[in-house]
């Protein structure tokens, strides 16, 4: 399972013209679900990126997580995380999980973080074709992936 987490004051996702997910201050998660990933993967996942801390102090460090921040989370799926392009020009998607293993892996995140913020973590449209805006603060973009 791989993740693009950013750091940003603002996150939206729009399917066919209309917002179905957004946020103000917190993170940005583009979430990657390959063939072996497992409920375990996105316990451990959920559990980085919610004491991550990436959010800044009282002296501007970045020294807060996002449990401390009481920041927001906007999850979107993004199997292009999977790509393997270590041969030739086109991008191969052979390791990225399938919808029967990914919806269900991609569900189970959404309640895992809801329930670890307690709060609502809106989304994208699994499978859909979906616009992302994002004002990216800092910028901080930080790449986490389980198999590492």
């Amino acid at each position: 399972m791989k993740a693009v987490i950013q750091r940003v004051s603002q996150a939206s996702v729009e399917v066919e013209g209309k917002t179905v997910g957004s946020i103000s201050q917190g993170l940005l998660v583009l979430l990657g679900i390959s063939q072996q990933d497992t409920p375990q993967e996105v316990e451990k996942l959920a559990q980085k990126i919610v004491n991550l801390r990436i959010f800044s102090d009282a002296e501007g460090k970045m020294n807060r997580s996002l449990l401390e921040s009481e920041g927001e989370v906007l999850l979107v799926s993004q199997f292009t995380l999977m790509a393997d392009t270590r041969k030739g020009n086109r991008p191969s998607f052979a390791a990225a999980a399938a919808p029967p293993l990914a919806l269900p892996l991609y569900e189970a995140m959404q309640r895992r973080l809801s329930e670890l913020l307690q709060k609502d973590v809106p989304t994208g449209v699994f499978g859909a074709m979906m616009q992302v805006r994002l004002c990216n603060e800092g910028p901080v973009t930080i790449i986490l992936d389980t198999e590492k």
